[in-house]
């Protein structure tokens, strides 16, 4: 690595400062696992390390306007094993459980994950087909963004310079709904997906029909994807299979995969019609079945009546 300077801040007021110090030449730094790694190779060449290991307020998990607010510094892990998520997302996290290995999740924050975006990973799907927020802060004041309007392109997003992802928003599913995320993994299980699909549905309150689908896709493009046409093919439908299948269809049309080690473009694009359909299904199976009515038991008491015999 080349020689870098290295600051603790330890309020947002002091990342804000010392990013307006160094502007361009600085970079942030919390899990590091992936940016140590693009240092060694050099492909980025800070000349300033800001850490927010110590900046405060930043981590936690808590109920927040009928949803979920994660801290920027939230660990994976601690998404993956948290029991107010479990309980509440237990898709979102199942999805941060997929994530590389238990090592990297115990280091890698949710907020540097993001900001990282790399198509590639496992998160942005699901947190695409939630609906999921992210609060971006800079000395300007902040501004919040939906996560299928932050990703640009291969690791870029929508935040300047001297911005910094504070926390994640993710809101509660409506009743009648279900989702899943499906990962393909040809490789070892700790590898990135081949294709990656995540599907959130909820259905009306007949149960027969789509109210609304929420369809996301990973390692298919330059970015995590959201497949809104093949969302409408479902939505307003009967739930039948063959519907399934015209909309997992309809994803391939929206995905633009690139040829690598883990795949050639067309077969890319093929998985991607399956697993988007397996999602699918796989939703709708993980819809919570409606609780019985238990029947109102009346106390009876009996009476029994006594004759009595009269004596002639």
């Amino acid at each position: 690595m080349i020689p870098f300077e290295y600051r603790t801040p330890k309020t947002l007021k002091e990342v804000h400062r010392e990013l307006k110090e160094f502007g361009t030449d600085a970079k942030l730094i919390a899990g590091g696992t992936a940016l140590v790694i693009m240092m060694k190779q050099r492909l980025v060449r800070p000349s300033c390390l800001i850490s927010l290991r110590s900046v405060r307020g930043l981590d936690g998990i808590a109920q927040k306007d009928g949803g979920l607010r994660i801290g920027g510094l939230s660990t994976h892990r601690e998404v993956e094993t948290s029991s107010l998520v479990r309980r509440q997302l237990p898709l979102l996290a199942e999805t941060y459980r997929h994530v590389s290995t238990i090592r990297v999740r115990n280091m890698a924050t949710v907020g540097g994950g993001l900001a990282h975006a790399d198509p590639n990973q496992d998160p942005p799907p699901t947190l695409i087909a939630l609906g999921a927020t992210l609060k971006a802060s800079s000395a300007d004041g902040a501004r919040t963004i939906p996560l299928e309007e932050f990703f640009t392109d291969y690791y870029e997003t929508v935040l300047k310079p001297d911005e910094i992802i504070t926390e994640i928003f993710v809101p509660r599913l409506p009743a009648n709904s279900g989702g899943a995320y499906l990962k393909f993994l040809p490789r070892t299980a700790d590898d990135y997906a081949t294709v990656s699909a995540a599907a959130v549905v909820t259905l009306d309150k007949t149960r027969k029909t789509f109210a609304d689908v929420r369809i996301a896709l990973g390692s298919v493009g330059t970015t995590p994807i959201r497949a809104k046409e093949a969302e409408a093919v479902l939505r307003g439908q009967p739930v039948k299979p063959d519907a399934l299948r015209e909309a997992a269809e309809k994803a391939k049309e929206a995905v633009d995969p690139l040829s690598d080690f883990r795949g050639s473009a067309a077969y890319k694009k093929e998985m991607a019609a399956v697993f988007v359909r397996r999602a699918l299904e796989q939703a709708l199976a993980g819809i919570p079945k409606k609780a019985k009515a238990r029947p109102t038991t009346r106390k009876t008491t009996k009476k029994t009546k006594t004759t009595k015999r009269r004596k002639k």
